[in-house]
């Protein structure tokens, strides 16, 4: 498959994913959770949609297995880690102003988005095909 089918995809996919933990969480809060619970909840439903929906459909099919889901939990980590430290980087350098607030959200989610997109692509889902 494609690069630009398979990036296509994981936007889709991606967009999907936190859609995904936004009602989840939304509607755990709603329900009367607590923010903390409802927001760890969303995120892992939107993380094991998005093992699903990545592995079968953006990287066409490939195996899963412990392998993978191990493979897949540590490109995630690590995006998650390169994610908060951007965001708090630019945040750092650039202030905690509305437009500073938004520029850290979207270069630390860009980057991290990337990250992902390059460890699935070649780490995670990077095995032979059923």
């Amino acid at each position: 498959m494609s690069l630009q089918r398979q990036a296509s995809r994981f936007l889709v996919v991606g967009s999907t994913t936190v859609a995904i933990d936004m009602a989840v969480y939304t509607l755990l809060l709603w329900l009367g959770a607590a923010v903390m619970p409802a927001k760890a909840t969303g995120f892992v439903a939107g993380t094991v949609f998005a093992y699903f929906a990545n592995r079968m459909w953006t990287f066409g099919g490939a195996r899963g297995g412990v392998q993978t889901v191990l493979r897949f939990l540590g490109v995630y980590l690590l995006a998650l880690v390169i994610n908060v430290a951007l965001n708090n980087g630019v945040i750092l350098l650039a202030g905690t102003g509305p437009w500073s607030m938004a520029a850290a959200f979207l270069v630390a989610t860009g980057a991290s988005a990337c990250f992902n997109f390059v460890g699935m692509r070649h780490f995670a889902f990077s095995g032979e095909r059923p």
